[in-house]
């Protein structure tokens, strides 16, 4: 996989990957940037919460599971001193949808978890990830 990063202005950037979409990515006017895209902290977070949820939605589409929306908060705790990785991850996954089968969403975000998301096994071998869930039942 290959990606370009091109810079704009300052440390605003432009990056753009083999799907030929490009993403903004800048930082705070005190540290010469714009304030014009997500900061690169902010969209591995995106990233990990898009990971995950495509898997959790395949995995119940394939189990003929029909749910009304996924919503995903991902929460990131990072360290005070440089370079302020992340060191703890949160993952609350909210389904909407009515009479939902709690053991087979479970399911699905531990397969997704512990089996088919790369980002999350990424980030698994330098800080912890947790998760929960919640169902919203419509009410009609």
């Amino acid at each position: 996989m290959n990606v370009t990063i091109k810079q704009i202005e300052g440390i605003t950037f432009i990056g753009k990957g083999e799907t030929n979409h490009w993403v903004t990515m800048d930082g705070p006017k005190q540290f010469n940037g714009s304030e014009a895209g997500s900061r690169p902290m902010e969209l591995l977070l995106i990233s990990l919460g898009g990971c995950s949820g495509s898997d959790v939605v395949s995995i119940l589409t394939k189990k003929r599971v029909s749910i009304d929306q996924l919503e995903i908060n991902v929460t990131g705790d990072r360290e005070n001193t440089h370079p302020k990785v992340f060191s703890k991850i949160h993952l609350e996954y909210v389904f909407y949808g009515n009479n939902l089968p709690v053991q087979d969403l479970e399911r699905a975000i531990d397969l997704s978890q512990n089996k088919y998301c790369p980002i999350s096994a990424m980030l698994r071998k330098s800080c912890e990830i947790t998760h929960s869930y919640r169902i919203e039942e419509k009410n009609d």
